[in-house]
């Protein structure tokens, strides 16, 4: 029975996650959970997984759960103390992190050093501080274990490998909904258009992310971080059909990929039930009924929030912390519908052009730089 701390429950990959832990229950149970404002679905998992103790964004919040939960045994924290309690406590086996973007870098941080396993879902955590967290899970000797379907499926392809033997990593991605839209109609995309994404179900923030390709860039850097592999080893292609989640190739020329339906909770699984494989009630490919996988190159005119991130990537230092943190205020100005879907990456640009490299090499010099570019994108904005 492993005792897991989840981070970001009613988000899309913590629902997935207690789908999961519902139909396992004799090899999983909830010890706590981290939540934002959805108060109803917080209070509904709370009283069907009966969690130790939970941790909300806001303590003004604290009175409506309670009333929602009514004489439930629970603790209640919040803010990013709150969540740190929860990714510490000594009951836990296993944190899943899955709160988007930078708000999940501490409470995950703070497992590792707890000596926790982390299954990882928030990759803006490698991306704003992968070298302190990489180290942190070395010096613990705990693993970091990829949720994020495309760094799952790298991690299965490089199973019983020599990873000096790796010559390429190979992200796939879908395209989003824009894959085929005339480069002149991106200037005046919707919210509601770019929501709609093709083949996942995700929340709003990584929606936005995928349709800028944003979200490939992170997981760029991610893998970067996750695999020790240096960016000119790692490719983006698209793949419309979301079949291949990603592939490894080997200094031999052989190419292994990882296939699958479309379902976060293959990846979730594979992470908390790792080195085993569990039997789940999802569909299974049936590989006759895909008629066709096709894969091309990245157009880089389309996907400009792809190149920024590799840009990010070579410059090293803190400028990856400066692309999240610019990223996240751009699309949430855009989702506000203060600026237009191709403002996104200009706001990023801009953003990395006024920061001077840097290596930071504390925690609280990465929390500053963090601050600094969302203050300056925040001001870019106006």
């Amino acid at each position: 029975m492993r005792s897991i701390a989840l981070l970001g429950s009613t988000g899309s990959i913590g629902v997935n996650t207690l789908a999961l832990v519902r139909q396992f229950p004799d090899r999983f149970k909830i010890h706590g959970m981290v939540a934002g404002r959805n108060l109803k679905l917080l209070a509904a998992q709370v009283k069907e997984f009966a969690p130790q103790c939970v941790a909300i964004q806001n303590e003004e919040d604290v009175p409506c759960l309670r009333q929602l939960l009514g004489c439930r045994p629970v603790e209640i924290l919040w803010g990013g103390s709150g969540a740190i309690a929860v990714a510490t406590a000594r009951e836990v086996d296993v944190v899943l992190a899955a709160i988007v973007g930078g708000a999940g870098l501490m409470p995950t941080l703070m497992g590792v050093r707890a000596g926790k396993e982390i299954a990882l879902a928030n990759k803006e955590a490698l991306v704003m501080a992968g070298e302190i967290l990489v180290n942190a899970a070395k010096q613990k000797g705990v693993r970091l274990l990829p949720v994020d379907s495309e760094h799952s499926a790298i991690f299965q392809c490089l199973q019983g490998n020599h990873r000096d033997e790796v010559d390429k990593l190979i992200l796939t991605a879908s395209g989003g909904p824009f894959l085929r839209t005339p480069l002149k109609r991106l200037e005046n995309v919707t919210v509601e258009q770019a929501l709609k994404h093709p083949n996942w179900k995700m929340g709003r923030k990584i929606t936005i992310d995928s349709a800028t390709m944003m979200n490939k860039g992170l997981e760029v850097v991610e893998a970067r971080w996750e695999f020790d592999i240096e960016p000119e080893r790692i490719e983006v292609v698209i793949h419309p059909q979301s079949v291949v989640h990603s592939m490894v190739r080997y200094q031999d020329g052989a190419v292994i990929a990882q296939l699958g339906v479309p379902d976060m909770r293959m990846p979730i699984a594979y992470a908390l039930a790792f080195p085993h494989r569990l039997k789940g009630n999802w569909k299974a490919l049936e590989v006759t009924r895909q008629n066709e996988l096709n894969f091309m190159p990245v157009e880089k005119k389309r996907y400009p929030a792809l190149n920024l991130a590799y840009e990010a990537l070579r410059e090293g230092g803190t400028m990856p912390t400066v692309l999240n943190a610019a990223n996240e205020i751009a699309v949430a100005a855009f989702l506000e519908r203060r600026i237009g879907f191709r403002d996104i990456h200009r706001v990023i640009d801009k953003t990395m052009q006024r920061h001077p490299r840097k290596h930071a090499i504390t925690l609280d010099e990465i929390l500053a730089v963090d601050r600094w570019a969302r203050e300056t994108a925040s001001t870019l904005l106006q």
